[in-house]
């Protein structure tokens, strides 16, 4: 299937702890995030301390803390004499505050869970998951250790220089609805990315986003926890390259591997406003299915694709053949015709390779 299917145990009370916080460290968190964004709301005028402790009902010294505690994650605050503090500058980093800052979506990434560094974020959105997290939870991360990709292959992810990132989803429809999220899941990528000038993608089955050379700029990875007739949930984990340059890939990903800076022509992306037009594209990708069905969406699939009327390579997990990519079928699996003998195979898991990946041709 085009989904990892997993099973979990539980959580122990130390890891509910870490991930979730406890009751004072969230209090403490969103005092902190209420007066950053009075700081933001101030558009550079300074605030005196004296001000912010009497609305919050805290000691200037607790207030101090919070400050000291903003610069340390990266937030250019000055104190200016006599008048207070003031926001100089904020991180490149995908802060909760920060993504949620200018956020419009409704539901998704309402809840935002951020590391500096994780093993994978699906990793981590799967215990979430797990957990009780909400429908909508968003895990996002500056670098991932083990960051992976579809039949266990690594996913290259330095730190803030993409957008690495995980959305745990409780959809309604039925777990053979579920291997097409993937498939979603792209069409909303490719959208969200063609709304910067001069980038223009393609998808290759299942879940690669290609440059015109196809070249690798995104990796999906979908996995879900579900019973006979109902899905608990399903994690799809994205790996965006957003500000990569050539030299920054390992010397074997170079040939193989883009970047949305590369392809825009060479300007540096806002990490954050890309991460919230993706939760934008994404959230009414998933509304638009949950309304209506795949249909739309799989015939928007076909249209972006890169794959379909290619010759291809198929390494199935008991065989290898070659053929032509015929289609994919209502339920997300490409069909395709053998060489050897012309009967139609509907593939579903393995690997599928075009030789070579011709460019795609320019939109307009």
């Amino acid at each position: 299937m085009l989904l990892s299917l997993f099973f979990y145990r539980g959580l122990t009370d130390g890891l509910r702890n870490v991930m979730m916080g406890t009751d004072l460290k969230k209090g403490r968190w969103r005092m902190r995030d209420q007066i950053l964004n009075w700081l933001r709301e101030s558009r550079g005028e300074p605030i005196s301390g004296e001000a912010i402790s009497k609305r919050f009902g805290v000691t200037r010294a607790a207030i101090w803390k919070h400050i000291q505690a903003l610069k340390d994650e990266g937030y250019q605050i000055e104190t200016v004499a006599r008048k207070g503090y003031r926001l100089a500058g904020t991180p490149d980093r995908l802060l909760p505050a920060e993504v949620l800052a200018g956020l419009k979506t409704r539901w998704l990434g309402k809840q935002i869970i951020y590391h500096d560094h994780v093993t994978s974020t699906n990793d981590v959105a799967k215990r979430a998951a797990f957990d009780g997290c909400a429908h909508g939870t968003v895990v996002v991360a500056e670098a991932q250790g083990e960051g992976r990709g579809r039949l266990s292959r690594g996913w290259f992810s330095p730190h803030a220089k993409g957008v690495w990132f995980s959305c745990v989803f409780r959809p309604a429809f039925l777990p053979q609805q579920a291997s097409k999220c993937t498939l979603m899941a792209a069409v909303a990528l490719a959208r969200a990315f063609e709304r910067y000038p001069g980038v223009n993608v393609g998808i290759k089955w299942p879940n690669d986003i290609l440059s015109q050379e196809g070249k690798k700029l995104v990796g999906i990875l979908a996995e879900m926890n579900a019973e006979m007739d109902a899905i608990n949930f399903i994690v799809i984990g994205m790996g965006i390259n957003v500000n990569l340059l050539p030299d920054d890939f390992p010397e074997e990903l170079q040939p193989l591997a883009t970047s949305l800076q590369m392809l825009a022509g060479g300007a540096e992306l806002n990490r954050k406003k890309l991460l919230q037009v993706m939760l934008e594209e994404l959230e009414a990708a998933f509304d638009e299915v949950s309304k209506n069905g795949f249909d739309a969406l799989l015939e928007e699939w076909r249209k972006r694709s890169i794959t379909l009327g290619r010759q291809v390579n198929v390494i199935a997990p008991d065989e290898t053949y070659s053929g032509l990519a015929l289609d994919i079928d209502q339920q997300g699996a490409l069909l395709v015709r053998r060489d050897s003998n012309g009967a139609v195979e509907q593939v579903w898991a393995g690997d599928v390779s075009i030789r070579p990946v011709r460019p795609l041709a320019p939109q307009g």
